[in-house]
């Protein structure tokens, strides 16, 4: 599956760079020139996140390191791009999440980071959550457990906190907080299910459940567990037939 995507990312780019040449050493950089998808991956990252603490070429080096050590990462992103390209009607090829779309990109950031965690190397962890938060506007805690096939839909403004998990198929919108009450502490953050639609401004407090294919409306306030395949609305949120 990886190589049938990589194969048609770099078709579709060819096809990009035909209709706009002045783009051409651009997309050459970011697609037509790298070896495989997470070459790839890694170089419009290091693009996007590079600073004075650390330029673009360390940081590709180190994402591509990070991206081989946890050999699960390049399904996860890959999952997420075909998640995208299904449920975003905007999103007609795959080459668009990876180049222009900050939501995959931010995502792809944090993944590099959960791997960084869970080998015990926080502070480098922290310092991809925070330059993804500078750069795409996403802030997900390096902690949060997010499984493959995630689409996060225009990103700015996500909040995802340290003990929030995220099972596959979830689409997630601007300005979402899945976060913590304030007065509780470990295990204190949403678990969303499989299915799962939070759509724009909502925000998920506590540790509570969005069971499998509910929907949460835009601008919602949830506090309490929510059913399977229904859709809640409102401040605080309740169940809408």
């Amino acid at each position: 599956m990886k190589i049938d995507i990589w194969n048609d990312i770099k078709a579709e780019v060819s096809l990009r760079v035909n209709a706009e040449p002045s783009l051409e050493p651009y997309l050459q950089n970011l697609i037509l020139s790298q070896d495989n998808f997470i070459d790839s991956i890694a170089s419009i990252l290091s693009s996007k996140l590079n600073s004075d603490a650390l330029p673009s070429e360390d940081i590709k080096r180190f994402i591509i390191e990070v991206y081989n050590e946890c050999d699960w990462l390049e399904e996860a992103l890959i999952k997420d791009l075909i998640f995208f390209k299904e449920n975003d009607p905007a999103c007609k090829y795959y080459s668009t999440p990876i180049l222009f779309y900050k939501g995959y990109q931010g995502l792809a950031t944090h993944r590099a980071a959960n791997c960084l965690w869970k080998n015990e190397r926080h502070t480098m962890a922290l310092f991809f959550q925070n330059r993804a938060s500078e750069v795409f506007g996403v802030d997900i805690h390096p902690a949060a457990s997010i499984k493959g096939g995630v689409m996060i839909d225009h990103a700015t403004g996500v909040v995802i906190g340290e003990t929030s998990t995220i099972d596959e198929n979830v689409s997630i919108f601007q300005g979402v907080t899945l976060g913590g009450k304030g007065t509780d502490i470990g295990d204190r953050h949403p678990k969303i299910k499989s299915g799962v639609s939070i759509y724009a401004s909502s925000t998920v407090l506590g540790n509570i459940t969005i069971g499998e294919n509910s929907k949460v409306a835009a601008g919602s306030l949830v506090l309490k567990d929510v059913p399977p395949n229904i859709t809640v609305a409102g401040i605080p949120a309740k169940e809408i037939k």
